[in-house]
């Protein structure tokens, strides 16, 4: 196994405020992470990072063999496939959906004159397919419900064929259909041999799709718990970062979580 991203000895310190705090952590290209962890807890920080979005205070971090700090970003993020909501904002709501996805190509977000090979178009198509998107080709992307946002957020995040794929919140405000259609596909994904290392943050422990293998629980900016997942994802673990007594039940892979 190759390491795709590590954090050494990392802090991230904004205002006087210790976003993150001395963060150990190493993600192999076969391994499927999930962070969880409270509001506020330095989730969405942690992804950036591994973004290659923002750059830490204090610490080494490698991504994919490049070192922030020394590497070339703008070389750096195509490899990274990326899905969050901040990226769909900027997503025209006009644009169709063919677009959104064959837009990754260039890392821009909106057609406009770019030149794109056949051979582009037919993969966009395809991993339409796969994200069960192609009845929707040619709609707007504004006019689609939130599930179908999702699903096409993380089909432009795969468009590149990335080394990294990183998910923020991608089940965030979905309905229990679509959440678990969304999870079902994701599950698929994740067990693929083919398919790159992925960093998921979530919430809850029931948007955790099957195949995922390692968790990392955040809490106040630190680690918590990080490892193998069924593991980490105990009740004492998620009952001492989220400062409640819980109780968590695992059934084929799928985790449930409620007060004591």
């Amino acid at each position: 196994m190759a390491s795709v991203l590590q954090l050494t000895d990392v802090s991230v310190v904004r205002d006087a405020n210790a976003i993150l705090k001395s963060v150990n952590w190493t993600v192999d290209d076969s391994e499927r992470w999930v962070i969880l962890g409270p509001n506020g807890a330095g989730k969405t920080t942690l992804l950036q990072l591994a973004a290659a979005q923002i750059h830490p205070t204090s610490g080494r971090v490698q991504v994919l063999d490049d070192t922030m700090g020394k590497a070339d970003v703008f070389e750096l993020r195509p490899r990274i496939g990326f899905a969050s909501t901040a990226l769909a904002r900027r997503v025209p709501r006009d644009e169709r959906v063919i677009d959104v996805v064959l837009t990754a190509a260039y890392s821009v977000t909106g057609r406009w004159n770019e030149s794109y090979e056949e051979i582009d178009l037919r993969r966009a198509q395809r991993v339409l397919v796969e994200w069960k998107l192609d009845a929707l080709e040619n709609r707007r992307f504004g006019d689609l419900s939130d599930g179908e946002q999702k699903r096409v957020q993380i089909a432009r995040s795969v468009m590149t064929d990335p080394e990294l794929l990183l998910l923020d919140e991608p089940a965030a405000s979905l309905d229990l259909g679509a959440r678990e259609e969304l999870l079902q596909l994701l599950g698929g994904f994740a067990s693929a041999t083919t398919s790159p290392a992925i960093v998921m943050v979530t919430h809850h422990v029931e948007e955790i799709p099957e195949g995922f293998t390692h968790a990392l629980l955040l809490a106040d900016g630190a680690i918590q718990a990080a490892g193998v997942l069924a593991e980490v994802i105990t009740a004492d673990n998620l009952s001492a970062a989220f400062g409640l007594p819980l109780v968590v039940t695992a059934d084929n892979g799928r985790f449930t979580a409620r007060a004591a």
